[in-house]
């Protein structure tokens, strides 16, 4: 999967059955289901999972909640970027990064 098929599968009903846990959390996030992408990356144990977590806490208006996530992840609230621009920069190192793992240190 690359960046623009996973950009244009946000056109479609369901996500592409080839992603990640990781990239459908973000892909449902994108399209208004927050509760299944929270659900997703709360069952997930690794720092990538934290990090999107941190996220959509973020999304949900929780900057404590997304904080503590931040902790868990190794990183910081990227208080620099718009929800937007978080979200496409946690796409990109999802997609560059598959599988379970942890981000790049501080990736905000």
């Amino acid at each position: 999967m690359n960046l623009q098929r996973f950009l244009d599968s946000l056109e479609e009903e369901v996500p592409p059955a080839e992603l990640d846990p990781w990239l459908e959390a973000l892909w449902r996030v994108e399209k208004g289901q927050w509760e299944q992408a929270h659900g997703m990356v709360q069952s997930l144990g690794d720092r990538k999972a934290a990090r999107i977590h941190a996220y959509l806490h973020r999304v949900e208006g929780d900057i404590g909640n997304s904080r503590y996530w931040h902790q868990q992840a190794g990183t910081s609230l990227p208080e620099h970027l718009t929800m937007g621009e978080e979200w496409r920069m946690l796409v990109e190192l999802a997609l560059a990064t598959p599988g379970p793992g942890n981000l790049p240190p501080d990736s905000a």
